[in-house]
């Protein structure tokens, strides 16, 4: 059975200079800030501990990347972000959108939206790839 590779998409930019920026809003206006996966993955230390440890349990690849590395790595700009995509060779497909993740309020709520979501791979006998 092949693993589905997952693309988890901030609404952010990356770099440290952004990281120090996106850190402060959090912190000042979190009403305001506009990326919820950060939002409640991440503290002010850095990935939180349980979404850390959820993530590598998941039966998938996952990358982590920030809009400008989305565009730059695979050309998808447009899109309401935070996202999540279902990397399927050189092609990147919605998988979550930036609907359901903003309505993941806490990390729980996110963790289970995942868990419900969760894309599989049938095995070679079929060569069916459900989203």
């Amino acid at each position: 059975m092949t693993r589905p590779h997952l693309l988890f998409v901030y609404n952010a930019d990356g770099g440290p200079l952004n990281a120090l920026k996106d850190l402060w809003h959090k912190t000042v206006s979190p009403a305001t800030y506009d990326c919820q996966l950060c939002a409640v993955t991440y503290g002010p230390l850095g990935m939180r501990r349980e979404w850390r440890e959820f993530v590598r349990s998941l039966p998938a690849d996952v990358t982590f990347l920030h809009r400008d590395e989305l565009a730059a790595q695979y050309g998808v700009q447009g899109v309401a972000l935070p996202a999540a995509f279902v990397l399927d060779g050189a092609q990147v497909r919605p998988w979550l959108s930036a609907e359901a993740v903003r309505e993941a309020r806490t990390l729980d709520d996110l963790m289970s939206l995942v868990r419900a979501s969760l894309p599989m791979t049938a095995g070679p006998d079929t060569g069916v790839r459900p989203a």
